[in-house]
């Protein structure tokens, strides 16, 4: 199966990419944040430890993350490849998945890095609304157009910390905890660096040129 990663800072349209790509190309598109839910929602035994870490507003270990995530892709065998959005977040996952993979003969194919410049990322973050239902993202012009989501019909809000200053902090949190994992893929032979900047088409079209 082709497994391929996808990175990127807040804002940088990752979860949107990650969702239009997989659709053109056939693959699955897993995303953490929604297992999370999932298997909480559902109550069963990985969504209960997940829960209990939440609740204590603790870090889901490593290992439990990793075994969700396998999981669900061991139930996607029937699709070409799988696209990872939102995970791994550190150099300490992906060494968790890279072991994780290798034991059922797997391998990370491809991580893509979509690159947008820190000002343009601030930008875009402080005129983010998102859908309260399927945290679908939205703009300040689609707020004033309609207060709900296209795609559920969910409230749209803002965050509170998609302040420009709050914004900048979170960014700086990220490229710090994430720039040893881009080197870890880039040392690899794996890593290739997508430009963010555009039209959604155009950056769709960039990523899956570097995916065929």
């Amino acid at each position: 199966m082709y497994n391929a990663v996808f990175l990127g800072a807040p804002g940088a349209g990752k979860g949107t990419q990650a969702a239009v790509v997989a659709e053109r190309m056939g693959f699955a598109h897993l995303a953490t944040g929604d297992l999370f839910r999932k298997h909480i929602a559902a109550g069963d035994e990985l969504g209960r430890r997940v829960k209990s870490y939440l609740d204590k507003g603790q870090l889901v270990p490593d290992e439990v993350t990793v075994a969700m995530v396998l999981g669900r892709m061991g139930q996607l065998a029937d699709k070409g490849g799988v696209i990872l959005d939102g995970f791994p977040r550190t150099l300490s996952q992906a060494e968790a998945l890279d072991r994780a993979l290798a034991a059922t003969g797997g391998t990370v194919s491809r991580v893509v890095y979509l690159a947008v410049p820190e000002a343009e990322l601030v930008k875009r973050l402080s005129d983010r609304w998102i859908c309260r239902g399927c945290q679908a993202p939205y703009t300040a012009a689609d707020k004033a157009a309609s207060n709900t989501c296209r795609r559920c019909g969910g409230e749209l809000y803002q965050r509170t910390d998609d302040t420009p200053e709050t914004v900048r902090k979170r960014l700086e949190v990220y490229f710090k905890e994430t720039s040893p994992l881009v080197e870890y893929y880039r040392q690899a032979g794996i890593l290739a660096e997508v430009d963010g900047t555009g039209e959604v088409s155009e950056v769709t079209g960039r990523i899956a040129a570097v995916l065929s």
